[in-house]
């Protein structure tokens, strides 16, 4: 299985445990391990047993790479010759949408422990828990504009909650976050220390838990708070503190190739952290950095559903074009990491191509996510 799935018995209440287990994929979210999580998921919320929930994962490269985009690459390649690839994407990328959307509407508590690379769709699953616990060598990303997509799998709804141009800078350069970088701007909530995993589920386990959720929220709250008495004494001193204040004003409200503009001019001497998150941006795909642009202005008032059924609409787009099959090749087949994009900057992207990416090939009711948010059977 993609998975590993546990109950284990505390002294009154059961916890869910759900381990990722692909580690030789960085624990890529496939298909099978997607479907294996919804179900483990959807059997836990109404069971009278289970009181809270952990995911985790295996092996020391990482908590999750995101979606497999070997998978993807082969659903692009399979497509009809016409080019209608959007219920192909939709198969693939809707269930994981659909269970980020679960997580975040969880009926009990759920944590997530990280650590290693957490990169795209697996910022979202992070994203989706309500407590979000990383080790210290923990690495976090949004880098789809590298591959010709865009940040999605809900990152439209966390990255709208950073502070001011912090969201449009993460999404436009795929800038890599450490530990302290994450705590800083709250896209975590706790780091524990190395090897710390057996000891905080033989601390959940000695627990009695009620199956009341606001009550077993509220123990859980109190325990993890205890657990910030001993944060690591060696965090790796935050990038990200050294340039918020240039973030915010190289990203303020302005048209997007013109805070390109300046970003793109922005080098500094003896700034690797920063210069490599500008060689990202350099190198990334022009219609993605319209889109992460686009889709951060359009989702500051939406709600989480509509949110993920825009982000799929947009992605059907993304696999109907040709930037998304050419970043993977680059990126992750041939490894040349010379893509060729179908346009060499963001100021010769025409408007109609990215408002392209807004409209729907499915009715309001034929939508994959039709149903998000709705009762079971309506």
């Amino acid at each position: 299985m993609a998975v590993q799935v546990q109950e284990l018995d505390c002294l009154e209440g059961t916890l869910g445990v759900i381990t990722l287990d692909s580690p030789g994929t960085v624990n890529s979210l496939s298909g099978d391990m997607v479907r294996d999580l919804q179900t483990a998921l959807d059997r836990w919320a109404d069971s009278p047993h289970i009181c809270l929930v952990l995911i985790c994962a295996s092996g020391e490269r990482g908590f999750s790479a995101g979606s497999d985009v070997k998978e993807l690459y082969q659903a692009l390649l399979d497509a009809p010759e016409d080019g209608h690839s959007a219920d192909g994407i939709a198969r693939l990328l809707a269930p994981e949408y659909r269970m980020n959307y679960t997580l975040h509407g969880f009926p009990k508590p759920v944590i997530a422990l990280a650590q290693g690379a957490v990169m795209g769709g697996g910022m979202g699953l992070l994203q989706a828990c309500r407590y979000r616990l990383i080790l210290p060598d923990t690495r976090l990303a949004v880098p789809e504009v590298t591959l010709g997509m865009f940040p999605d799998a809900g990152a439209s709804w966390f990255l709208n909650r950073l502070p001011e141009g912090l969201g449009l800078f993460l999404g436009l350069t795929g800038a890599q976050l450490n530990a302290s970088d994450a705590l800083r701007i709250g896209l975590v909530d706790l780091v524990l220390q190395p090897g710390q995993k057996d000891t905080l589920i033989d601390t959940l386990c000695q627990q009695r838990w009620s199956g009341d959720t606001a009550a077993d929220d509220n123990r859980l709250y109190r325990l993890l708070n205890q657990q910030k008495q001993t944060r690591p004494d060696h965090l790796p001193a935050s990038e990200l503190e050294c340039y918020e204040q240039k973030i915010s004003r190289l990203c303020r409200d302005d048209e997007l190739p013109v805070i390109v503009d300046r970003l793109l001019a922005s080098r500094e001497d003896n700034a690797p952290w920063w210069n490599e998150s500008i060689s990202r941006l350099k190198t990334a795909c022009p219609v993605s950095l319209w889109l992460v642009d686009e889709l951060l202005r359009r989702g500051q008032q939406m709600a989480l559903k509509d949110l993920l059924r825009m982000e799929l609409v947009m992605a059907a787009e993304c696999g109907r074009r040709p930037d998304l099959k050419e970043g993977i090749r680059a990126r992750m087949i041939d490894r040349d990491e010379q893509p060729v994009w179908s346009f060499s900057s963001v100021r010769d992207v025409p408007r109609d191509l990215v408002l392209a990416h807004f409209e729907s090939p499915w009715s309001d009711t034929g939508h994959p996510l039709a149903t998000l948010g709705r009762p079971p059977g309506q």
